[in-house]
């Protein structure tokens, strides 16, 4: 297994409280797979995959509990100096807002040839031709000229994609995606995805951080729903959509449209995720959920196995 997620928790510290923003999650990623990891904004998709590279800012942020094996090693005890070796080289990340990925100072191409320059030895003029190469390869038009273009002199779609050059240049054997296609139109979307789906190698894994089930049907063969700082529901993409398990994952699945929803208007989860240190006791779902029993406020459910290859977080499923 590439990647190995074991009981990770993440807290925040401010100056007179500290608050845990994910709870006990567990996941794993292996090579040719893209791992979609869905939910609302707010349930902690960004922060748990952030926290692979170790990129959240610490302080205020920490890593109470938990291990993430990658490639045999836990990166969470590695060195700072080593980890850097790793970031960009053997594990790349997509951001989902390339303004604050890409620096407004330097041409796109010295971008590029940095990154190369970090973890590769090579003359300038190789890594200029390489960064020339993946431009061409994410569809820059006219990537002769463009590689010495400013961020700014570039379109949202087009910014988007030198962010996606960036993270496979060096083709890393983990590519983490987060929110990729968030603040791009349908058109520059769906192109995106395509080129995703592209340079996606067998050889290498993906992990995919959306809220859009539209993006996830179409890219991910492993689902992971989270909800308010938990894991919910894991399973193989094709189980999940023809059975998800959890109320929280039918809910997802009802408000996205298809054929037979045509011209209705669409289900909405009523209520809103809870924010960090106001989670409900009981399953953190209880209060939106069309399901829920008495105990349901009062129990907090476990992950297990529902059939085989497939858990969800849920009282419907305890046998106790």
């Amino acid at each position: 297994m590439l990647l190995e997620i074991s009981d990770l928790s993440i807290e925040f510290t401010s100056e007179d409280t500290t608050i845990r923003a994910v709870e006990k999650v567990s996941l794993s990623l292996d090579r040719g797979q893209v791992l979609g990891l869905v939910g609302e904004s707010g349930c902690g998709k960004s922060v748990t995959s952030m926290s692979i590279p170790r990129l959240l800012p610490s302080p205020p942020a920490s890593i109470p509990q938990g291990k993430i094996i990658f490639d045999g090693e836990d990166l969470l005890a590695m060195p700072i100096a080593k980890l850097r070796k790793i970031r960009g080289n053997k594990i790349g990340v997509i951001f989902q807002d390339p303004m604050t990925a890409l620096s407004p100072l330097h041409h796109i191409g010295k971008q590029l040839q940095e990154i190369i320059h970090l973890h590769r030895n090579v003359s300038r003029k190789e890594s200029r031709k390489t960064a020339l190469e993946w431009l061409e390869k994410v569809g820059i038009p006219d990537a002769s000229s463009k590689i010495d273009a400013y961020p700014y002199e570039l379109s949202g779609g087009m910014q988007q994609r030198v962010v996606i050059a960036m993270a496979l240049i060096l083709e890393p054997d983990l590519i983490i995606a987060d929110e990729p296609t968030t603040a791009l139109d349908v058109t520059i979307q769906a192109q995106v995805l395509r080129l995703m789906r592209d340079l996606h190698r067998k050889e290498s894994a993906l992990l995919l951080i959306t809220h859009d089930m539209g993006v996830i049907s179409q890219m991910a063969t492993h689902i992971a729903v989270m909800y308010a700082g938990q894991i919910v529901e894991t399973a193989e993409a094709g189980k999940f959509f023809d059975s998800p398990q959890h109320p929280y994952s039918q809910a997802l699945l009802r408000a996205l449209p298809s054929a037979n929803t045509r011209g209705q208007p669409l289900e909405s989860i009523p209520g809103y995720v809870p924010s960090a240190g106001n989670f409900p006791t009981g399953c953190r779902f209880h209060n939106r959920c069309a399901s829920v029993m008495p105990q349901c406020s009062l129990k907090e459910p476990q992950l297990k196995a529902v059939a085989p290859g497939h858990c969800a977080r849920c009282l419907l499923f305890d046998k106790a």
